[in-house]
């Protein structure tokens, strides 16, 4: 049976509630779920689930009440509470009635970036938290085998990034780093350093790309900044046809790393 709290007071309640700020989440090393689908993604990819906590109505589908003996399982603790302190615990209007707090591990360059990665994604300064996710998703998807985060990205466990990365934030090697570190590093290890830049002749789908490429993606309003420009081996852009200024950033990602797969398949 969940552990019954009623008192906003409590303390863990109090300690969930703090993790909806990124200082606290950093300094935890925790962060929190929200929603019935990303918790059972969660169990399916063996993400570190700390504990859960309910409202008083999500014990009334039948399929929630299975969720919660695989979570007794599981050896994850639960706890019930009311469905106003419930609400002051979660980012979002339209509850499912139920969250996660999950263990995350910082993670540095040298101990996560492998020799056997060919494909590396280096972000920098995304600040949409729904880019930032959506990014995280497709990259997933495309088999990117890793993200760099550079300073000044949006804090992927906030949780409007949590939501739009759709359960691929448990699957992704993310990793935060300096872009001194990151340029040295992957240098050392033979990627490419291939940026997307308005101001260049070269289109995506006319160069070819080297068996280990870093792709970067830069800040929504003002690109990449000027040094990683000139610390890379290639520029390229997207076409634009129409009248668009530019892409939105998680779209140009896409693209981009959909193309450069093609030639390290």
């Amino acid at each position: 049976m969940p552990t019954i709290i009623t008192a906003k007071d409590n303390n863990k309640v109090k300690y969930t509630k703090s993790l909806l700020k990124t200082k606290n989440r950093n300094k935890e090393s925790k962060f929190i779920i929200e929603g019935y689908r990303i918790l059972t993604l969660a169990i399916e990819c063996k993400a570190s689930l700390d504990y859960v906590f309910i409202n008083e109505d999500f014990e009334n589908k039948e399929e929630h009440l299975k969720f919660l003996d695989t979570l007794k399982t599981n050896n994850i603790k639960i706890y019930k509470t009311t469905n106003k302190i419930f609400n002051e615990l979660i980012d979002t209007e339209n509850t499912q009635g139920i969250l996660g707090v999950v263990n995350f591990k910082q993670r540095s360059i040298e101990e996560y970036l492998k020799d056997e990665h060919k494909f590396v994604l280096i972000l920098d300064r995304i600040q949409d938290p729904g880019n930032m996710g959506t990014i995280i998703r497709t990259a997933d998807a495309a088999g990117v085998d890793a993200i760099i985060a550079l300073k000044g990205c949006v804090d992927i466990y906030n949780p409007k990034v949590i939501r739009s990365t759709m359960g691929s934030i448990f699957d992704m090697n993310i990793i935060h780093a300096t872009q001194e570190e990151a340029l040295r590093i992957l240098k050392l290890k033979n990627f490419d350093i291939v940026s997307s830049y308005l101001n260049t002749n070269n289109y995506y789908n006319t160069v070819e790309y080297n068996y280990k490429t870093a792709l970067v993606i830069g800040n929504e309003a003002n690109g990449i900044n000027d040094e990683l420009v000139s610390k890379s081996d290639m520029l390229v852009k997207i076409p634009i046809y129409g009248n668009a200024e530019s892409l939105n950033a998680a779209i140009s990602s896409a693209i981009l790393m959909y193309e450069i797969k093609k030639y390290l398949v």
